[in-house]
């Protein structure tokens, strides 16, 4: 029986190999170098929305430093992220552990709060192009939400971050986190 199938499995591949309309599952692309633009430091300006869904447009502005570091020689790479409000009355000071698993070809990204010894959960995703994308879900305020980090316009000399929000399982997202990054 076995024989059958491996024979049969063996003739199906010929025919769609024949047949240029067949669709081929790709080979998993290597993204473990996809957040190397990030390393070294950077300039950040940050617009965040504190009042979230709630329809809310008062946005909070910041501006600070950014700095990118991989570790022990991996692809892994932590971020020190201090940025403050023009008047000095706010101030965001953040970490961030980004980790990618050559198994599932993503990577998690945890939010650390080195204050009170917390770590979030991760933010779990990957970059199609210059574009990456990250989800999770999480608790707010009584319900749980899909919360999704975006990475656009990549390059070595800019990115735009974004978070944002979804009450609705992704048919509505409200961006409340916008972070741009220059050198």
């Amino acid at each position: 029986m076995a024989l059958l199938a491996g024979s049969m499995a063996s003739h199906a591949a010929v025919d769609e190999a024949g047949n240029p309309t067949a669709v081929f599952t790709a080979p998993a692309r290597d993204g473990s170098h996809d957040f190397d633009f990030l390393i070294g430091d950077w300039k950040a300006h940050v617009r965040r929305l504190p009042d979230r869904l709630n329809n809310s447009t008062a946005w909070d502005e910041y501006d600070g430093v950014s700095n990118h570091h991989k570790l022990l020689d991996t692809n892994a790479n932590f971020e020190q992220f201090d940025v403050t409000s023009a008047d000095r009355k706010l101030h965001i000071k953040a970490q961030t552990l980004r980790m990618y698993n050559p198994d599932t070809h993503q990577w998690s990204i945890y939010g650390l709060d080195l204050d009170k010894g917390e770590l979030d959960a991760p933010v779990v995703g990957e970059f199609h192009g210059n574009r990456g994308e990250f989800y999770n879900h999480q608790a707010w305020r009584g319900r749980v939400i899909l919360v999704r980090w975006m990475w656009l316009n990549v390059s070595p000399r800019s990115a735009r971050m974004e978070q944002a929000f979804s009450p609705d399982g992704g048919k509505h997202w409200e961006v409340n986190w916008i972070c741009e990054l220059s050198r």
